[in-house]
């Protein structure tokens, strides 16, 4: 499928994969930093955003999607960059094409996903409805955080509940949530349903890779995400206090400062890209 790619940048590329229900979009709290010393691409995976499809599939086919794009745009090879399914996505990329991939960051991911998220409540459900509709008429106002968001699904998504994420959830989340096909959740649910569990398999991962994970996510739990870095032979990992699944809207300077140093790290004895 010939994905829509958001590209920015210059420099050695770095394939940025975002979460469910996600889009392009939901990356830009990664490409406005990185895109410059880096080429950034953000594509909307099959069934998301503008990739939208009229026929049910299996998450196998993204990573011949992602494949192709690469080929598209003449990328021998490149780091990956996933949020949460989209770190599912890079990890199952290192393991099937191998010589693509320069390394990973994982963000808020696992190779075996554990979550804790509690059963929501009635009035969870009708806050968060509240919440995101207003908040798209005046992101991130104080009154919403305090009275809805803090009393909605969003306690599971945030700990740190800023007028900074919530824009982010007003200009970028909700329209990623609106634009997910119901292919793409039943693509999800059959992929998860079948006990997915690659740790076994992490040991075949031969490229450095960073894991990042937020102490208090609920989606994907820290101590998964830690297990995943445990059985990854060149892995680094650092888990942050006080956040959640989203914490690349909670805390974006400190997780960025964090990326860029650790690419700068991996990138100064890599060749120059073609071209």
């Amino acid at each position: 499928m010939d994905l829509y790619c958001d590209i920015q940048g210059q420099g050695t590329p770095i394939l940025c994969l975002h979460g469910h229900p996600g889009s392009a979009r939901t990356m830009a709290v990664f490409c406005e930093r990185l895109a410059g010393p880096y080429q950034t691409l953000a594509p909307d995976l099959r069934g998301y955003g503008a990739s939208q499809v009229r026929q049910p599939f299996h998450l196998e086919e993204s990573l011949e999607d992602l494949v192709a794009l690469l080929d598209r745009q003449g990328i021998e090879q490149c780091w990956v960059l996933g949020w949460s399914l989209g770190g599912i996505l890079a990890l199952e990329l290192a393991l099937r094409y191998p010589d693509r991939i320069l390394g990973l960051i994982l963000i808020a991911t696992a190779a075996r996903p554990v979550g804790n998220h509690p059963r929501p409540s009635r009035l969870e459900v009708v806050n968060t409805g509240l919440a995101s509709l207003i908040n798209l008429v005046i992101p991130g106002h104080p009154w919403v955080i305090r009275h809805l968001g803090q009393n909605s699904l969003y306690r599971y998504l945030l700990r740190r509940h800023t007028p900074v994420a919530y824009r982010r959830l007003a200009q970028e989340g909700f329209g990623a949530f609106v634009h997910t096909s119901r292919h793409a959740h039943q693509a999800l649910n059959q992929a998860m349903a079948q006990g997915y569990n690659r740790l076994p398999d992490l040991g075949q991962i031969r490229v450095p890779c960073l894991v990042l994970c937020g102490d208090q996510d609920c989606h994907i739990t820290a101590q998964a995400s830690l297990e995943t870095a445990h059985h990854l032979p060149q892995a680094e990992s650092r888990c942050y206090a006080n956040t959640a699944h989203l914490l690349p809207w909670e805390i974006p300077h400190e997780l960025l400062n964090d990326i860029e140093a650790w690419l700068s790290c991996h990138t100064s004895n890599l060749a120059p890209p073609p071209g």
